[in-house]
């Protein structure tokens, strides 16, 4: 009996380890020549970010940070699909729904991290090859470097599942050109190839395939200034000819997408698409009338506050939004619809824009006192 208790405990033990290198394995952290180097790892789920990786993500950008032998840090995805396709919203919801800490614990570790890359000291170089959305963008966006190739997929899709353009969206979506970032929020639109590069999100552009010898080249520089770093990412993206000739996708709508996208409330907003009534400002209305009401407000009130604020201030005012969605009815409604029976007909509560209170929409960027996010 006790040799068969033993044998039980090994093979305990041995699952424990292997479920530990499993979850280690879902983030790879490395230090090669003069950089540091982040790898997400796993492809099945699209790189999505869960908790224990960012849990392990924050502390390594912080100790590279300090690290006088880390020039640099690198983040990249595994898999050729995606560089991260978003956050693990799968086990928030299952969270959410029993009042699980993790709806807490998630936004507070995400936003930190993304405050982390925002103040990184040393230069961050985000290769975002493939799909990058929601957690995807806070993890690149907000560093020095965005590189983009002709895989690279954007977007931030939030407004269709009852949430809101989160991880420091509020920062940088009011502050690209015109109106972009207003479209691309209550819209979801997404953005394909050298489009990332021109809309202001990625600074450089570079072939898919040449990536790794993009990487290699960063690692073997002798203890690299930003300007070395940036000197070699130039290099790169002059070379790159792919679509080099192409305009970007939203050239000819831009006068309307700054004018459409400029009123003052999501009410008006409608208004004017109706008003327009070309088919480009049909096809957004189309868009905008199947987001969630509560997400098209909170969205653009959001980015209207955002755009005069620090990230920092931005990232607390977002775990505010988080906290007051994770409370309510359209985020379990929105992943049920798209994510889980994937049947596309999400049923908002409330149904329409003008059933969505200034109350209540006040109520949800309201302090949280001690519950406040602390960066």
């Amino acid at each position: 009996r006790l040799r068969a208790l033993n044998r039980l405990q090994v093979i305990f033990q041995h699952l424990k380890m292997s479920k530990q290198t499993d979850s280690a394995a879902e983030v790879l952290l490395e230090k090669k020549g003069s950089a540091g180097v982040i790898t997400l790892n796993r492809p099945k789920a699209l790189n999505a970010l869960n908790l224990p990786m960012i849990q392990k993500i924050y502390p390594q950008i912080k100790t590279w940070e300090q690290d006088p032998e880390t020039f640099l840090i690198i983040i990249k995805g595994t898999g050729g699909k995606a560089f991260c396709a978003g956050g693990d919203i799968r086990a928030l919801t299952e969270a959410g729904k029993v009042g699980d800490k993790l709806m807490q614990d998630f936004f507070i570790g995400e936003y930190r991290l993304n405050n982390a890359v925002g103040t990184c000291k040393k230069p961050y170089v985000a290769l975002i090859d493939g799909i990058t959305m929601g957690g995807g963008v806070g993890v690149s966006v907000h560093g020095h470097f965005r590189v983009a190739t002709e895989k690279t997929v954007f977007a931030m899709p939030e407004t269709a599942i009852g949430l809101f353009p989160d991880v420091g969206g509020g920062y940088f979506l009011p502050r690209l050109s015109g109106k972009i970032g207003y479209y691309l929020a209550l819209t979801g639109c997404r953005l394909k190839g050298r489009d990332v590069l021109k809309a202001g999100i990625a600074t450089h552009f570079v072939e898919s395939e040449k990536l790794p010898a993009l990487e290699k080249d960063l690692i073997a520089l002798k203890s690299p200034s930003k300007e070395k770093i940036a000197d070699l990412l130039n290099s790169y993206h002059m070379k790159c000819t792919i679509d080099q000739e192409k305009k970007f996708a939203l050239d000819e709508h831009m006068e309307k997408i700054n004018s459409l996208f400029s009123a003052n409330s999501m009410e008006e907003i409608v208004k004017k698409l109706k008003q327009d009534g070309s088919p480009f400002a049909m096809k957004q209305l189309e868009t905008i009338n199947k987001m969630s009401p509560t997400s098209l407000k909170l969205t653009l009130r959001q980015l209207r506050e955002g755009a005069s604020m620090s990230l920092q201030e931005v990232l607390r005012m977002e775990y505010r939004l988080s906290q007051a969605c994770m409370k309510g009815h359209d985020f379990y409604e929105g992943v049920r619809a798209v994510l889980i029976d994937k049947d596309q007909s999400p049923k908002w509560k409330p149904a329409a824009l003008e059933e969505v209170s200034d109350e209540f929409v006040d109520s949800c960027f309201k302090p949280l006192g001690t519950d406040d996010l602390k960066l």
